[in-house]
């Protein structure tokens, strides 16, 4: 089937499933076995679904929820409500029981699949009574009025539907890193566009298999993987725990791997704890063990078959790309968003050369920047605005142009570098605006610092509030110090004077989804710590510029 024209989603469903019937789409591991799925029982499993929800009285142009970790039964779920007419609305599986109650009531929902949970009894007071329940095959506490096998025992609907291009399929609710999440609206035609556009950017085939295991919720993992499974007929598999993770990853062996600058620090650190830094270098230097070892890291990770390694959602460290460079694994940093469906700009095919930046713009994406810095995107896979807010609708949507809100440049080969937000600007007591997101930059280059916000709105100067990586638990503070203390000195010798950092505090906590810093898509909820840390310079030590939070 030629996917360069205007094939939809359930269109490409219905060509494998009729092309492929028996072969293994989706492996899913549940108590203590694969679970396998054909190209044929997705399908037959999808229209029984269809059936089920049709016989609870649901209509087509009702939405349907879903709060699941990353699975099988979520990919069959998104095809049966694409196939019923219905609107999907997918919540993370990490969001706290109040963003579970706003989206729920916020999208209108009428029933919730609930799936793979680690804290559901945390979750449910977020449900409201009159919602149906719907369970997925996984044990919870939660009480749910239909159960997965009862829904599959409906004889399955014998139509193909195919839905009109320009209706909705979905509302993604943005991981709320300004405030409340907004619902964008995606409909069938414009998910199809970024899927396809995906595809032809990288090549992906059916000889490819993909391992999903960020949020579905996210439109990343909902396009690169779900989507681009579809357009390309190519397989995918699951994690079981955090704890089975690796084994999981190494049993599907993946040929594409996307991931987040955080597990690809944490991939870092278990590599060096087996082989310290000097040590690594020293045998990547002797030419007849420096293939086996790099060959012997890539098979521990279970990515020794990986063609296509992706990084996106927050800034990452050009150095930790370069590392990896360097063990032959060249990962391709891209960058989108919810509103363009994350697809936008890509490093693919791969430029050394490149890296620091997010790549060029993907095959049918046009990118400009208007005359205040900020980024400009054009493509067919945009939103169609926001759920019931018509005012930032016409914001972000002018001109026939999606207003990004980040601010970036380009180069003369056309690859993009982000260098902010433009209302993550703030102005110090001396009356002159900082952008953070370029001192962060710097400061990330340290492999000590796992993760830093600038903060300082009417301060004297702006402060960068640093977690330190894992490895630095129990290490000598003093030592941290003096390497710390030197990288600042080194970035402030860059900076204008109003730019300078006046110090570094080493927070206390670490920032998780859990205790709110965190979006599920890991993004730092800046205002939240420009609020709690809003007079550090009153309470800073005279004196000092290295400071742990527990001495303030």
């Amino acid at each position: 089937m030629n996917t360069s024209d205007r094939t939809l989603p359930l269109q490409m469903l219905y060509h494998w499933a009729g092309q492929r019937p028996d072969e293994i789409y989706l492996r899913q591991p549940r108590e203590d076995h694969w679970h396998e799925h054909s190209w044929g029982s997705v399908l037959e499993m999808a229209a029984r679904l269809v059936a089920g929800l049709r016989r609870l009285g649901l209509k087509p142009g009702d939405k349907i929820a879903l709060l699941s970790k990353n699975c099988a039964e979520w990919f069959i779920c998104d095809f049966a409500l694409q196939m019923g007419g219905y609107i999907s609305v997918p919540i993370y599986p990490t969001a706290g029981a109040d963003t579970v109650r706003y989206v729920l009531e916020h999208s209108e929902s009428r029933a919730l699949f609930i799936g793979k949970l680690d804290e559901p009894a945390a979750q449910e007071p977020g449900i409201p009574e009159a919602l149906i329940r719907l369970a997925m095959p996984y044990a919870t506490p939660m009480e749910t009025h239909h159960h997965w096998d009862s829904l599959l025992v409906h004889e399955p609907v014998n139509e193909r539907p195919v839905p009109a291009a320009d209706t909705l399929m979905t509302l993604v609710y943005t991981s709320g890193s300004t405030g409340k999440p907004k619902g964008v609206m995606i409909t069938h035609g414009a998910y199809a566009a970024a899927c396809r556009g995906i595809l032809e950017t990288t090549g992906l085939n059916a000889e490819d298999r993909a391992f999903s295991y960020l949020p579905l919720a996210h439109i990343t993992e909902r396009v690169y993987v779900l989507g681009a499974s579809l357009y390309a007929g190519a397989q995918v598999g699951f994690a079981h725990s955090l704890t089975t993770f690796v084994d999981n990853v190494k049993t599907i062996s993946p040929t594409v791997f996307i991931s987040v600058p955080r597990l690809w620090t944490n991939f870092r650190s278990g590599i060096l704890e087996k082989v310290p830094e000097p040590k690594l270098k020293l045998l990547l230097r002797i030419p007849l063990l420096s293939g086996l070892v790099k060959k012997k890291i890539r098979a521990g990770l279970g990515l020794d078959q990986a063609r296509i390694l992706g990084c996106g959602s927050a800034p990452v460290a050009p150095s930790l790309l370069r590392w990896y460079e360097r063990l032959d694994m060249p990962i391709t940093e891209a960058w989108g968003m919810t509103e363009n469906l994350a697809y936008s700009t890509l490093n693919y095919p791969f430029r050394s050369d490149k890296i620091g930046t997010v790549g060029k713009a993907g095959v049918g994406v046009e990118i400009r920047i208007a005359d205040n810095g900020e980024i400009l995107c054009r493509c067919d896979g945009m939103m169609q605005g926001y759920y019931k807010n018509e005012e930032a609708t016409r914001e972000a949507l002018r001109d026939g142009w999606l207003h990004t809100g980040d601010r970036g440049r380009l180069d003369g080969d056309g690859y993009l570098s982000i260098t902010g937000r433009l209302k993550d600007a703030f102005k110090t007591a001396k009356g002159k605006y900082v952008l953070p997101v370029p001192i962060e930059a710097m400061l990330i280059e340290n492999s000590l610092i796992e993760q830093v916000c600038v903060v300082g709105s009417g301060q004297a100067q702006p402060m960068a509030l640093v977690q330190l990586a894992e490895g630095c638990a129990g290490q000598d503070r003093e030592r941290l110090a003096s390497v710390l203390s030197a990288t600042l000195g080194h970035i402030n010798r860059k900076l204008e004077s109003h730019q300078r950092l006046g110090g570094i505090l080493i927070m206390k906590t670490p920032w998780t989804v859990e205790n709110d810093i965190l979006t599920p898509t890991l993004k730092i909820k800046r205002h939240l710590l420009e609020q709690q840390y809003g007079d550090l310079d009153q309470r800073w030590p005279e004196g000092q510029s290295i400071v742990w939070e527990q001495e303030l």
